[in-house]
């Protein structure tokens, strides 16, 4: 039997970490005196790299004071994380043990977070060993850059048919177009679900219950 590659975003798809996002976002604009984005616009950048975000959110700013900008969501980040982890879904870590233990099935992740911050997570809720193949940010160039999807594959051995990237923001959907796999979005994260479907979706799950028959139907359409 040929397994099949189920890749995670991370942040909106398996941890809720808006709050920490957002108040590292604010602290980072206020430290270097420039007004703080909204949290609308924070949210539409949630799963690109840092410095492609903080681009977005102040294109007209110097290079150099986008960097300091970084540095002091990093700091802020990083304290914030110290203090409490930021919560999983509901039913996200049950939903992942059951996928894993499918003979058929390898899960991975691609995610905007650092290798470290990353580590830190998935330490902390004990589901470090589910994945297979972890691309980070550190690695990569920004989603919706095919490169970690591209990577992920080449890791495991899996075609791209044999593949699907599940996330909240159109980025991720971006990102499986750009590598020629299949796409899920999640509804209970930081883009619509009509964008996500805009952008390639080929379903929006409600809840993490619908995990599993969603990725069965997938198969069985591709089959």
């Amino acid at each position: 039997m040929i397994p099949r590659l189920v890749i995670f975003d991370v942040d909106g798809t398996l941890v809720d970490s808006q709050r920490q996002i957002h108040a590292s976002m604010t602290e980072a604009f206020l430290l270097q005196g420039h007004v703080a984005p909204e949290l609308a616009a924070v949210l539409s950048i949630v799963g690109l790299s840092l410095p492609e975000a903080v681009a977005r959110l102040a294109p007209d700013l110097p290079e150099a004071e986008r960097g300091d900008i970084v540095a002091g969501y990093k700091a802020t980040f990083n304290g914030l994380r110290a203090a409490g982890i930021a919560p999983l879904y509901p039913g996200i870590a049950e939903a992942l043990k059951a996928l894993a233990a499918r003979d058929d099935l390898l899960l991975g992740v691609a995610t905007g977070k650092s290798r470290r911050g990353l580590v830190h997570l998935l330490q902390a809720y004990g589901i470090e060993d589910l994945f297979v193949t972890r691309q980070v940010a550190d690695d990569h160039p920004s989603k919706p850059h095919p490169s970690m999807l591209l990577a992920a594959l080449a890791e495991t051995g899996i075609a791209p048919q044999d593949a699907v990237m599940i996330g909240d923001t159109t980025f991720d959907m971006d990102m499986a177009r750009a590598a020629g796999i299949a796409a899920l979005g999640v509804a209970w994260g930081y883009h619509p679900a009509q964008a996500l479907l805009a952008a390639g979706a080929g379903d929006v799950i409600a809840s993490s219950a619908d995990l599993m028959p969603a990725l069965d139907a997938l198969w069985d359409r591709v089959a």
